[in-house]
């Protein structure tokens, strides 16, 4: 328990004789059995009947790098939820994707005195001590959208299962090569693999699912490129890599791009040479509107994602309701107000053979996925 905390308890506690412990915004303007029968709820799906607020505390937000779509539309969901919640999320970043960069975040942040961090990790492993010495500061340590060893943070929002999101990448090529008049279950289709760099955790297990699911449904489908295309999340290298690419795969097929910086970027590179939807698929992981004059201008036909503000908010509450002092376990479900129920998982569902600790520990799932086309896109604000 560190000294910010303590400091807020006071306040916490004031605040929830008024609205009640977990009850949404709406329940608070609601009558006083309304805001009753919403705690109740909260707490019997937390399995706790001493649910504490987690109003005052100051959350870390922390993205891979600052200035890009997905995560600044991240930070923008985050912002709005905390402030109906009533705790503050401090969005801090660097402008360059890596670990010494994030490293540097971390430590400033910790020692500002912030109650949790919760953080998308630029590599798999590279910040292991930095978020280890936070929690032995009494900083809770959660991760969102990228993770690291799961010994060093709680709880981890993920966007999805690795099995869960390489086969949506996959699905979403072969939708698009099927309008395009190929026959994904029969052609020889050519394609490969661009995103930001093979030690992300999550792009990098979802390439190795979606290989799996490739090998397994698409026999007849061949890798160009076996080490894949890279561009560490640099938005004119994308462009560049992308090109290259073409350059190196003029009759290539199909192009997955499971990074948001490298779906823009390679997407550019086609259309810089004249390339659109009925020459060649590319589809991978985006924001819709970092993507809709792509689509508008008949470059992809489809591509995916997830609400990326309620998984920035998510994260949040996860390690606010942490920092708060509640504790969570596997198979715990917790309320987050105005989000929805979610269950504790164990680490082994984003990473086979991973172990969880008994208590504070775990994977929480975003309940959907989203394809959009130029049909949808505008129908969505990230």
């Amino acid at each position: 328990m560190n000294k910010k905390y303590l400091a807020t308890i006071l306040t916490a506690a004031m605040a929830a004789s008024l609205a009640g412990c977990g009850s949404s915004a709406a329940a608070t303007t609601a009558t006083a059995e309304a805001a009753t029968a919403a705690a109740a709820t909260t707490e019997a799906a937390s399995g706790s009947s001493d649910v504490k607020d987690v109003k005052g505390l100051t959350i870390a937000f922390i993205p891979k790098l600052t200035g890009n779509a997905f995560f600044e539309s991240a930070n923008d969901g985050a912002q709005k939820y905390a402030k109906e919640w009533g705790f503050t999320v401090d969005y801090e970043g660097s402008p360059n994707a890596a670990v010494a960069d994030e490293v540097q975040v971390i430590n400033n942040v910790v020692a500002s005195g912030v109650d949790g961090l919760c953080v998308s990790s630029v590599d798999a492993t590279g910040l292991d001590d930095a978020l280890k010495e936070a929690t032995k500061q009494g900083v809770v340590v959660g991760c969102w959208d990228s993770d690291v060893t799961s010994s060093a943070r709680t709880i981890m929002v993920s966007q999805g299962t690795p099995e869960i999101l390489g086969k949506m990448l996959v699905d979403m090529g072969v939708d698009a090569l099927t309008k395009r008049g190929k026959d994904p279950a029969k052609d020889a289709i050519k394609y490969c693999w661009h995103y930001s760099q093979a030690t992300v955790t999550d792009q990098n297990s979802w390439q190795v699912a979606g290989e799996k699911y490739i090998a397994e449904t698409y026999p007849n489908w061949t890798n160009v490129a076996p080490d894949n295309y890279y561009s560490e999340q640099d938005a004119e290298k994308a462009v560049t890599v992308g090109a290259s690419v073409l350059d190196a795969h003029p009759d290539v097929d199909l192009i997955i791009c499971n990074d948001s910086t490298a779906l823009p970027g390679q997407c550019k590179a086609a259309q810089n040479k004249g390339l659109t939807k009925k020459d060649i698929t590319i589809t991978g992981f985006a924001s819709p509107k970092s993507m809709i004059d792509y689509a508008n201008a008949d470059v992809l036909e489809e591509w995916g994602l997830w609400d990326c503000g309620v998984q920035g908010a998510m994260g949040c509450y996860m390690v606010a309701y942490l920092a708060a002092g509640n504790h969570v376990k596997v198979g715990d479900k917790i309320n987050i107000p105005d989000i929805g129920e979610v269950e504790i998982m164990s680490n082994d569902c984003i990473k086979a053979g991973d172990t969880t600790a008994d208590q504070d520990n775990g994977v929480v799932l975003l309940p959907e996925r989203l394809v959009f086309t130029k049909d949808n896109a505008g129908n969505y604000n990230f």
